[in-house]
């Protein structure tokens, strides 16, 4: 009898892994992932499937050592399809890319899609149907939705991808790596994580300087431990800037797990800039071991042998309790295609998402974005809340089967009473040289301007004073931190402290300021600024003061912002209340109209939603939540950036050492970089990385220094 294996190892093959085994391996483990969903016989399905081509003499001569290209993904596409016809490409899709990525449906013309591979002349797989046994019909399926179908069926395809590659990949490393399989999942558990979470709210809660900010905070924790006992669902945590939302946010879902036994939290935020802020928070709160960093800066263990080595691995999966993360990983992660970005996937299904800064969701994805987290609510088992001072008001771009529970019941009253350390303001157009005068007057004030360039000219006006500060994203993300560590350091200890800024200190960043500038944007980030004015509401009242710049503000979306937010002040008395924020983001979504799914992602899989044929690789290709066109220069000042520079230059793998540049990398426009070239200022390293090494092209205060025949003034941080 032929022995049929899945994986080899060096000597007899006695000691190699039988396909057969490694089928049921990861059929069942890729069932119980998918048993989250109500989806268990479909993910055993695709993993009884997903290797039916090493069914095959050729693809077992491979494994004896024959240096052949064999495609051993397309049969399981193949039988799906001939047991089970149409349907049977739902299964189709999840065989034929888990190793290449989930393809386009397409055509028979397209030997890469679906329709390609379906037609795709193979070596002979019979022996899989000898050693395997199917049902003769497809298990049941109950989607979420019925207004997109196409959408909802092809997130389903996704989910199920999710599973097998993890189930594969799981199963594959337990046979080469046994040692490194058992080091994931060495994570506290969530039961534990809330009770640590209480004890220290508990313990800080007695640091509040304000008696009125400390009851109001406590009061907000009081509302999230009441909401995290209701039923799984939508929710909004309405709560202005300074009362406390991060950690009662995250309360309200350590109970909320912990009730409705749930696997994990995700907490995701809008800018790199804040999240190692708020995972240092819920460090200290949980412990080093209990919460996982997401994002392109975050530098992960390489070392096996290494106790943290098993955040490096927990990422690939999401394999933890505590999961801190960008909007970006997140929302493109749930429309990729490669087998590595969508492995997560399926630990989103029956976790809690916490959304920060919620109002910073992209207009022109702002359609495709609801629709995915209309399908984790409807069909995956999610809850979901909105959280943030400024909330934008989507009543009317919900699907009308969910209904949003607000966990403030007297989110007005919060507002009235915490709002009283502020007074918006209207300063009307101001001069740069008036208003750096305004600004050199007062001793600790922040101004917040649209752009970099409109920064740095303010900041070089500025007379030269110990305690004057700059921040752009021209700033590389290590030298921005360390420059706010010593902001917060100055304001602590009520010393000199003047910051000139773009928008980037805005969403989430922790200072406090007694006065406030912000040039004229729309109401939602008017209200961010003004939560870095008096947050502790102590001294009394804070200032924030609202100025149109005397070369105003730049064209387009940005411009449509500042126009709606310059109505919306002349309308209200308080910029900042409720009423005039639901007016701002009705007037805005009004506007905004079919621009709210710019991109037509909605359309492209509602089109092809009665053949099945989704356009999985299309979709995301175009799905870029940042519109970025910039160009990533490594800044290499720092000695430690230097040093991983000479390690990536005689590295055989230069790839390697891409997320550890990260912080130190700042993105130039095209133009911007070609001008560089031409003046020697970048160099080409193991032909990856573009690497300014010049140091007079870089200011220890403004960051980067754009040649003056390439200066530009666009909406950037």
């Amino acid at each position: 009898m032929i022995k049929y294996f899945a994986h080899s190892t060096e000597g007899e093959d006695e000691n190699w892994q039988l396909l057969k085994n490694h089928l049921e391996n990861v059929s069942q483990l890729a069932g119980i992932f998918a048993s989250y969903f109500g989806a268990e016989e479909w993910g055993e399905l695709a993993g009884l499937l997903h290797d039916g081509g090493k069914y095959t003499n050729s693809y077992q001569d491979k494994l004896k050592g024959m240096n052949i290209n064999v495609d051993h993904s397309t049969a399981g596409a193949q039988i799906a399809y001939k047991l089970y016809g149409n349907r049977g490409n739902l299964l189709g899709y999840v065989s034929a890319g888990h190793h290449g990525g989930l393809p386009n449906g397409g055509s028979d013309a397209d030997e890469t899609s679906l329709m390609g591979r379906l037609a795709k002349d193979i070596p002979n797989y019979d022996a899989f149907y000898k050693e395997n046994l199917l049902q003769p019909q497809l298990p049941g399926l109950n989607l979420g939705r019925s207004d997109k179908p196409g959408f909802s069926l092809s997130f389903f395809v996704r989910m199920l991808f999710s599973c097998l590659v993890d189930a594969d990949f799981l199963d594959t490393e337990k046979f080469y790596s046994k040692g490194k399989n058992e080091m994931r999942g060495e994570f506290p558990d969530i039961k534990t994580l809330n009770y640590k979470l209480e004890q220290h709210i508990d313990k800080i809660s007695k640091k509040a300087k304000s008696p009125v900010v400390k009851r109001e905070r406590a009061h907000v924790r009081a509302c999230c431990r009441q909401a995290a006992e209701k039923e799984k669902g939508l929710f909004s945590l309405s709560v202005p800037t300074g009362g406390g939302k991060t950690l009662s946010s995250l309360e309200f879902a350590l109970r909320h797990a912990s009730k409705h036994g749930m696997e994990r939290v995700i907490y995701a935020v809008p800018f790199t800039s804040i999240i190692e802020q708020n995972a240092a928070v819920f460090r200290e709160a949980l412990g080093d071991d209990a919460v996982l960093e997401h994002h392109r800066n975050y530098d992960f263990e390489e070392d096996e042998n290494n106790p943290k080595y098993k955040y490096r691995l927990a990422a690939e999966n999401w394999d933890a309790p505590v999961i801190v993360t960008t909007n970006v990983q997140f929302f493109e992660s749930l429309l990729a295609y490669k087998p590595s970005r969508c492995r997560k996937l399926h630990n989103i299904a029956n976790s809690i998402v916490i959304l920060d800064e919620a109002q910073t969701l992209p207009d022109r994805l702002l359609l495709p974005c609801l629709a995915i987290l209309e399908e984790l609510l409807l069909r995956y088992g999610v809850t979901i809340v909105f959280c943030t001072a400024t909330q934008p008001h989507l009543e009317k771009l919900w699907s009308k089967e969910l209904q949003v529970t607000e966990i403030m019941p007297d989110a007005e009253r919060l507002y009235e009473v915490l709002s009283k350390r502020v007074t918006v303001r209207t300063a009307g157009i101001l001069k740069d040289e008036e208003l750096v005068k305004k600004l050199a007057e007062q001793k600790q004030v922040l101004c917040i301007v649209n752009t970099r360039k409109h920064a740095r000219t303010l900041y070089k006006l500025l007379p030269e004073a110990e305690g004057n500060y700059h921040l752009s994203a021209y700033m590389y993300p290590k030298h921005r931190s360390d420059k706010i560590a010593e902001i917060r350091q100055r304001l602590a200890e009520g010393k000199t402290c003047r910051v000139i800024s773009t928008q980037l200190i805005e969403a989430g960043v922790d200072v406090d300021f007694p006065v406030v500038y912000r040039a004229i944007a729309g109401i939602d980030a008017i209200a961010q600024a003004a939560g870095r004015c008096n947050r502790e509401g102590i001294g009394g009242q804070g200032e924030v003061w609202v100025f149109i710049p005397e070369q105003g503000v730049p064209e387009g979306w940005f411009q449509r912002m500042a126009a709606l937010g310059e109505k919306v002040l002349h309308k209200y008395g308080d910029p900042l209340s409720p009423q005039a924020i639901k007016s701002f983001f009705e007037l805005r979504f009004d506007l905004a109209g079919e621009q709210l799914d710019e991109l037509g992602i909605l359309k492209d899989f509602e089109e092809c939603a009665s053949k099945l044929l989704f356009p999985f690789r299309d979709v995301a290709e175009k799905f870029r939540f940042i519109d970025d066109v910039s160009v990533p220069v490594v800044i290499a000042v720092d000695n430690e950036c230097k040093d991983i520079i000479k390690k990536a230059a005689y590295s055989d793998n230069p790839g390697g050492f891409a997320r550890s540049l990260q912080r130190y990398t700042v993105g130039i426009t095209p133009w911007e970089a070609i001008a560089y070239e031409k003046v020697g200022g970048i160099r080409k390293v193991a032909g990856l990385f573009n690497v300014m090494e010049e140091v007079n092209n870089y200011d220890d205060n403004m960051g980067l220094l754009p040649l003056s025949n390439v200066e530009t003034d666009i909406y950037v941080v």
